[in-house]
């Protein structure tokens, strides 16, 4: 978990950034459902300021100038019946000291001391649209807030309200040494976890078969939850981006591409590894994995401070565009084919996104998080693929139906880059190797 200290640091960075006579007030996830069968997940951005995992809390800091600051947590109250049905509570006593805030107020009189919390402030952060019942909550107590303005000269309504969204966003995007530690973690594990796929595959397994290896090495490895479904996609299921079905059985001759991702408390991973379900690739299949693995290759060589996203993703379209045209499934000139984006009918997705808390974690994100300068503590995936849809007119049959995507992790270090998630091997002749068991 993430230490108390660090927590305070965090919230100590977002007050900074706060104008004197405000309120920043971020909301706790609601229940999933009302009779408690599903398990509970809680909003990111709490988490991120308290590492409090309950649901209807919020956490409110009030800046008055630069030197005087309140930090408040609206929990519930500890429950003798919710927590013989569900679980325990860690009430408001214990919040005082184990989330270090100054005081814990009951979360059945919010609105109240909410009320005379706001009151006489100029500006409230609020993140509206997040929850309904946020919204509900903040907008009835400015309400009434307003109406006693009219009235009463005791009475001052915040006048604004800012989205603190993109501030807490910017520092979500450098990560502490105790995420990323979280984060190598995550990644160790999932490369077990693909490992395992490897190891296991064989031709007449069902697609969910080979989910459930994974699932199971993410747990029996301290990972309680994924984090995004799993998609095992087998023959030309390789070709569906996000196919998670996993429904199929795998045949003899196909390629099986697998792309999951476990939490480690709370810290994502992101792999996708593609590799034939008997373990030999053939000609063709070796064809469009070198070229797809020559892209991830020449990206991580390009990973470093100062670099241009846009940069990484231009050479990568080359390598794509060049070797297909090798192979005679493109044709023409290289500007033309990316001017006209031919490419995208084989390659139609970002080359990688931000990792963190969240699997597409927060960020600034353009069509390939494009024009962001990349700097120190900077988390993100690398994830070229080739896709040759079935019964594609002018692409010889025995590339019908192969795709190939293949992903890593990468820390964006001072000098350059650390992969994550190298424990699982990549090279055709690696992967033949683990899977050479097959082959007897």
């Amino acid at each position: 978990m993430i230490p108390i200290n660090i927590l305070k640091s965090r919230r100590k960075k977002i007050l900074s950034k706060m104008i004197s006579g405000s309120a920043i007030l971020i909301f706790a996830n609601p229940k999933n459902n009302k009779n408690n069968s599903y398990q509970f997940y809680q909003n990111k951005n709490f988490w991120y300021f308290t590492g409090f995992n309950e649901p209807y809390s919020l956490l409110i800091m009030i800046k008055q100038d630069n030197k005087d600051n309140l930090k408040i947590l609206f929990n519930r109250a500890r429950n003798v019946d919710e927590e013989i049905w569900v679980s325990r509570r860690l009430g408001l006593n214990e919040a005082v000291t184990k989330i270090d805030v100054d005081y814990a107020l009951p979360w059945d009189s919010v609105h109240e001391h909410l009320f005379k919390l706001l009151n006489g402030l100029k500006i409230i952060y609020h993140a509206w649209g997040e929850h309904k019942y946020a919204d509900k909550l903040v907008f009835n107590v400015l309400e009434d807030l307003r109406l006693r303005t009219l009235k009463h000269q005791d009475y001052i309504s915040p006048s604004t309200i800012i989205d603190w969204r993109p501030l807490v966003y910017e520092m979500r995007l450098f990560k502490d040494p105790e995420e990323i530690n979280l984060l190598r973690t995550s990644g160790k594990i999932n490369a077990l976890a693909h490992t395992r796929a490897m190891k296991c595959c064989r031709p007449g397994m069902f697609e969910y078969q080979l989910a459930g290896e994974i699932h199971h090495e993410f747990n029996r490895n301290g990972s309680r939850r994924l984090s995004y479904d799993t998609i095992i996609g087998s023959g030309e299921n390789t070709c569906i981006l996000h196919y998670t079905k996993n429904e199929n059985q795998m045949q003899d001759g196909d390629l099986v591409l697998v792309d999951a991702g476990c939490d480690f408390n709370e810290y994502a991973s992101d792999i996708t590894r593609t590799f034939p379900v008997n373990g030999k690739f053939n000609k063709q299949q070796k064809d469009i994995y070198n070229i797809v693995l020559n892209s991830l290759n020449t990206a991580r060589s390009m990973l470093k401070p100062n670099i241009n996203m846009q940069d990484i993703n231009n050479h990568v379209i080359h390598i794509i565009i060049n070797g297909l045209i090798k192979l005679g499934l493109l044709k023409g000139k290289i500007d033309e084919l990316i001017a006209t984006h031919a490419y995208h009918k084989f390659f139609m997705h970002n080359l990688g996104h931000w990792l963190g808390l969240e699997v597409h974690d927060v960020g600034f994100y353009g069509k390939t998080i494009n024009n962001q300068i990349l700097k120190p503590n900077m988390v993100l995936t690398i994830e070229p693929g080739i896709y040759i849809l079935p019964n594609k007119k002018h692409i010889p049959v025995e590339y019908h139906g192969i795709g190939v995507r293949i992903e890593d992790n990468f820390i964006i270090t001072e000098t350059g880059n650390e992969c994550i998630t190298d424990g699982v091997v990549k090279e055709i002749k690696d992967i033949e190797n683990i899977m050479r068991i097959l082959n007897k």
